[in-house]
């Protein structure tokens, strides 16, 4: 084969490969969208509550926004000890550490499905660490992100809560995406135990 055909064919093969990436690129893949959950702050005392899908509104790059697994629903200006996790965009925090008067903190369960995590274990919560900017390592990367379609994707990964009162959840990320696909509506499905065990096998 000839020094010019083998040129030919190189450039018709790195044509086709960037003509490939740009499709990619273009292509707009369906991604799973959910409008916020309206909050309706309710306590559920010692009950087990689950699994629930919920949506917080986390579009807002600056304030956090605060949920409470004990009381099924984000709220607003909560006291110090009143909430369990909190969520800024993709950022997601545990109410635990020492800048934050919680018990709380977050145990990465790995690959598992949802439904097969019956207790969630006593040990192993990573509370937020840092001061202005805190971050909880057990759930940081609990997304994939796609340099083709910008779009950020959850990991299929299970994890355990436990709560500013030393209470117990489990937590499945399900999108980060709100209708017509806006960024920032964190969806998550979660089991609540509320009688302070760590079983969480909801219905």
């Amino acid at each position: 084969m000839g020094a010019k055909v083998v040129l030919v064919l190189t450039a018709i093969a790195i044509v086709a490969a960037g003509a490939t990436l740009v499709v990619l690129s273009l292509q707009a893949p369906a991604v799973a969208a959910y409008a916020p959950t309206p909050p309706a702050p309710r306590d559920v005392g010692s009950a087990l509550v689950g699994p629930v899908l919920y949506t917080v509104d986390a579009t807002r790059a600056q304030p956090w926004r605060y949920f409470a697994f004990r009381l099924g629903s984000v709220i607003e200006n909560p006291g110090p000890p009143d909430w369990d996790l909190a969520f800024r965009r993709y950022e997601i925090i545990a109410n635990g550490g020492r800048e934050f008067v919680g018990r709380g903190g977050i145990a990465d369960l790995g690959e598992v499905a949802f439904a097969d995590v019956k207790a969630v274990p006593e040990g192993g919560y990573q509370p937020a660490e840092g001061g202005a900017d805190p971050r909880n390592l057990a759930i940081t990367r609990w997304y994939t992100y796609s340099y083709f379609s910008h779009l950020l994707s959850p990991k299929r990964r299970v994890w355990a809560v436990r709560t500013a009162d030393g209470r117990y959840a489990k937590l499945e990320l399900v999108s980060y995406y709100c209708p017509q696909a806006r960024p920032g509506c964190v969806t998550f499905r979660y089991v609540y135990q509320g009688d302070g065990s760590r079983n969480v096998d909801g219905k």
